[in-house]
């Protein structure tokens, strides 16, 4: 313990000092720093959080692979932001602890019109922003309005890239023909009403989504662009410092609206990016908790003394995705050669120990709509080479094959996953030059369409299945979730009319067909579904891992 409260002592005083030399939120600043000034208060912070780290404060350390992209949650479709952010935003609602039921949140009741196209929010009262201003009615308006509007004041954006999650659930944007969303009525402080032009059926499970965690106005009018590094929320945790590819600190938002809540004092989200190493910080007492177990270590942390082994459901999808619009991928024949010529088996038998089953479809099993009739690309090198050799590439051809460089729960080694694609198409003529970058540049590049071949996975965070196929392959998300740049008009009619229609036998038969017509366009090779396995000390008390990789850490607490 006095190791462990040693090293959390070290990481506080470094962030707190850094927050002490970096101006207001942690932004840089031009002005020169008066040095005695700065030290006298870099040092009683200092002292401040060592007396905290050894006054027997309940701080949780969270360890993941990789860094957040941003803390503006509705700019981002990264988990890791998502984690974070789902601690100290809240939406209007909720989801179970572990499952995609709806539960109330900043909304305590709803009433929706016969017709759908009317959503009333009764809000919860004396509700405020972690900056001590009124969570109300006008505050979930401004919200909204800044998400479907590109030219709003608070519509931060860079290189004109918008809030492409809005767009993607809410049929587009403020003025485009598809966007559902025709006016928000402030009926009073804590009543609001959403008017719809057209129905949408999953525009109730939408609202739990963390993409769309509300935000304080006063805090966009102060931080501007700069909000994406100083979310200002209502939620159980508020937001004290990041440094970046290192540590978020969150601490405990004393005035939360839920009494006796959260129960710890501070949590801590530390990026270690080698799944081996987060497990040995994990058994070391540094870290309490650690996504993205290496499968092959679950067996042994389910028999340790001290460590608990948990699982999150099958949710998700891993898949290699080809850049439909950069040669020679723009050849669907290639794209289905390169299907045939992955052993998905081999992957899932090689890496997931039995924690993952390989997959056919974009949607995992189990999801409103799954077309179980779908035939797979089973895996077969001599077909493979056929494929290629009528697409003129009988002697072979190079691409570059991007792999990411963080563990996620649906990929837990994309090194060793990059290395055994490599190998599967060296056996069939193709030579795969293997591109490594940062997290957040491999995100913003291959949104930008730089690749050619990358590996990247998707997991759901509303329960339903457009957020699965909308998100990654409807024409309108190319160049943001759409990275496979590709555009079917058939499949984007299918998957508009599932969105609107509110009979879920009609829009099961509407995605079933969609994902025939992918299948056959093969705009990715479809790797795995994961049932992600993660490890925590036996001191963690009340933690849940939902479905959708963001549970709220408000009930957890740390044991003696």
């Amino acid at each position: 313990m006095k190791l462990r409260m040693s090293l959390l002592a070290a990481l506080l005083i470094f962030l707190l000092a850094l927050a002490a030399c970096s101006g207001d939120g942690g932004a840089n600043t031009n002005d020169a720093p008066d040095t005695d000034a700065e030290e006298t208060e870099a040092g009683e912070e200092d002292a401040e959080a060592e007396e905290a780290a050894t006054s027997g404060d309940q701080v949780l350390v969270f360890a993941r692979g990789g860094d957040s992209e941003s803390l503006d949650p509705g700019s981002t479709t990264d988990g890791e932001s998502s984690r974070v952010t789902k601690q100290v935003l809240e939406g209007l609602l909720t989801f179970e602890e572990d499952s995609f039921d709806l539960l109330p949140g900043l909304a305590h009741d709803w009433e929706v019109s016969d017709d759908g196209l009317s959503y009333t929010f009764y809000l919860e009262e004396g509700v405020t922003f972690h900056d001590g201003t009124d969570f109300n009615a006008e505050a979930v308006k401004v919200n909204f309005e800044r998400w479907a509007d590109p030219e709003h004041e608070y519509a931060f954006s860079d290189d004109g890239y918008v809030y492409s999650m809005y767009g993607t659930m809410f049929g587009g944007f403020k003025g485009e023909d598809g966007h559902v969303i025709e006016e928000i009525n402030v009926v009073n402080d804590h009543e609001i009403e959403f008017i719809l032009n057209q129905p949408l059926g999953f525009f109730l499970q939408n609202l739990g989504m963390s993409y769309f965690g509300l935000t304080s106005p006063a805090a966009l009018e102060e931080y501007g662009p700069e909000i994406n590094e100083n979310p200002v929320g209502t939620g159980p945790f508020k937001f004290v410092s990041w440094t970046k590819d290192d540590a978020i600190v969150l601490e405990k938002f004393e005035d939360y609206r839920v009494d006796g809540l959260p129960k710890l004092d501070r949590v801590i989200f530390e990026v270690i990016p080698d799944n081996a190493a987060r497990l040995i910080a994990l058994r070391s007492g540094e870290i309490d908790i650690m996504d993205g177990l290496n499968p092959d270590d679950a067996a042994g942390v389910e028999a340790e003394d001290g460590l608990e082994l948990l699982t999150r459901s099958e949710n998700n999808i891993g898949y290699l995705g080809f850049n439909t619009q950069s040669e020679p991928l723009d050849d669907v024949e290639v794209r289905h050669a390169i299907n045939y010529a992955i052993d998905k088996q081999a992957i899932a038998d090689a890496l997931y120990a039995g924690y993952a089953t390989t997959a056919k479809n974009p949607l995992p099993p189990g999801y409103l709509g799954y077309n179980d009739d779908v035939e797979a690309y089973e895996y077969n090198p001599d077909r493979a080479k056929e494929l290629l050799a009528e697409a003129g590439f009988e002697d072979g051809m190079e691409i570059e094959l991007w792999t990411m460089p963080v563990a996620r729960p649906y990929m837990p080694d994309p090194e060793t996953v990059a290395q055994i694609i490599q190998s599967n198409l060296a056996d069939v003529g193709v030579t795969a030059n293997i591109v490594r970058e940062e997290w957040a540049p491999y995100l913003e590049k291959t949104a930008q369409g730089e690749h050619q071949l990358y590996m990247l996975g998707w997991s759901g965070t509303n329960g339903d299945p457009d957020y699965f196929l909308s998100s990654l392959l409807h024409g309108s998300n190319v160049g943001s979730s759409n990275r496979e740049f590709y555009q079917n008009d058939e499949v984007d009619e299918l998957l508009d009319a599932a969105k609107r229609a509110i009979d879920q036998d009609e829009r099961a038969d509407l995605y079933a067909q969609a994902q025939e017509l992918i299948s056959q366009d093969s705009p990715m090779v479809t790797l795995v579904h994961s049932t992600p396995v993660m490890a925590t000390t036996s001191k963690v008390q009340n933690y849940v891992p939902h479905p959708s990789t963001s549970e709220s850490l408000a009930e957890v607490e740390l044991s003696e």
